[in-house]
């Protein structure tokens, strides 16, 4: 029979902290009425025949609580910049001086933060589902190795339990952070 450690449980534990890493990915690109260059972090324009994210083909700085700056190194690329600002969900107008690129963030109206929260409450139900699917990968593989007497019936209630205490953490950080995400997105 095999014994349980702690790294019997870390290929679980290191998936859903890949699953709570992107959920707050998606958190820092939604745009709560200030200026925040994570935003343009799904941006990027075709450079020489190859899809490049903006941050690699120019400077990007907040000057001012809602602008944002966008320098290109090569003066070349700002119709693309533009271009591909323009077609994305930002619903940002890029203003082009023919040096750089300003956007004007507009303060949020109660509707679209009211919009915003709910959308948040869906990505981080997303989340709590890959969690909770994680949670029974894991379990039904301890399961199996019981059914195969490798580990004893004594040993899969402890995993069980394990994995739960594991579950219970994840999703209380993803609430965590919606609690802040909402926050943050109903300040005026």
């Amino acid at each position: 029979m095999v014994a349980l450690t702690k790294d019997s449980y870390k290929p679980y534990e290191d998936r859903m902290t890949k699953t709570l890493s992107v959920l707050r990915e998606e958190f820092n690109a939604i745009r709560a009425g200030r200026a925040n260059p994570h935003v343009l972090d799904k941006l990027s324009i075709d450079y020489y025949g190859t899809k490049t994210p903006i941050q690699q083909v120019a400077n990007i700085q907040v000057p001012e609580a809602r602008i944002i700056l966008i320098t290109p190194w090569d003066p070349s690329t700002l119709k693309e910049i533009v271009k591909s600002i323009q077609t994305s969900d930002l619903g940002i107008n890029p203003v082009n001086d023919g040096k750089s690129i300003r956007l004007v963030f507009p303060p949020l109206t109660e509707e679209r933060r009211r919009d915003l929260v709910k959308h948040v409450h869906k990505l981080a139900e997303d989340a709590r589902v890959a969690i909770r699917n994680l949670r029974r990968e894991g379990v039904d593989h301890f399961k199996e190795l019981a059914r195969k007497h490798e580990i004893s019936e004594d040993s899969l209630k402890d995993a069980e339990v394990q994995m739960q205490k594991v579950t219970d953490h994840y999703i209380a950080e993803i609430e965590k952070q919606v609690c802040d995400k909402e926050k943050d997105l109903m300040e005026v």
